[in-house]
């Protein structure tokens, strides 16, 4: 089994100093770290770094040194598994409709996705769409989440929500 640890809208430093506790728990035994925008510091691409390799694209408030290391999109392929990440920001449309016509010319099994803060996990036209949400800045929704991955012979999604991002 592969365990993917997938975060989207950290805004660190500005929204958070540090990872929260919940998050750096679930990061021991993590195979991969799939970051969906909105990072705003290299420094936290380093610190995942030290932890298990990561994954990644930039987003709309990420600086010129985050979008010299990564893409705007990238179609990943694991155990066979086609798995698309992109932010997902832009104009007209959702957030949602604009990630999945980011890999209209792709075969994605899943698109990972960020932006909005809203988590999401559903199946749209045979491909699963996830939004992990943000651990840092929750906005209108209950809890701060993260989601995990986990991959043997089909992809499991879930999310972990929280209370506090300490």
């Amino acid at each position: 089994m592969i365990r993917i640890l997938i975060l989207s809208d950290t805004h660190m430093p500005k929204k958070s100093k540090h990872l929260p506790g919940v998050l750096l728990d679930e990061l021991n035994g993590c195979d991969l770290i799939i970051h969906a925008g909105d990072w705003q510091s290299i420094k936290l691409y380093e610190e995942l770094k030290k932890r298990a390799p990561v994954k990644g694209v930039y987003g709309n408030a990420d600086n010129d040194e985050l979008r010299a290391i990564l893409k705007g999109k990238i179609l990943l392929e694991i155990k066979g598994f086609k798995i698309g990440v992109v932010h997902g920001h832009g104009k007209g449309k959702s957030t949602e409709k604009r990630s999945i016509e980011a890999f209209d010319d792709e075969e994605a099994d899943a698109i990972i996705f960020g932006h909005s803060h809203i988590p999401v996990k559903k199946l749209h036209n045979g491909i699963i769409l996830f939004n992990p949400g943000s651990p840092t800045d929750k906005r209108r929704q209950p809890n701060f989440s993260f989601g995990i991955l986990e991959i043997t012979n089909e992809l499991i999604f879930n999310h972990v929500f929280f209370d506090s991002k300490e």
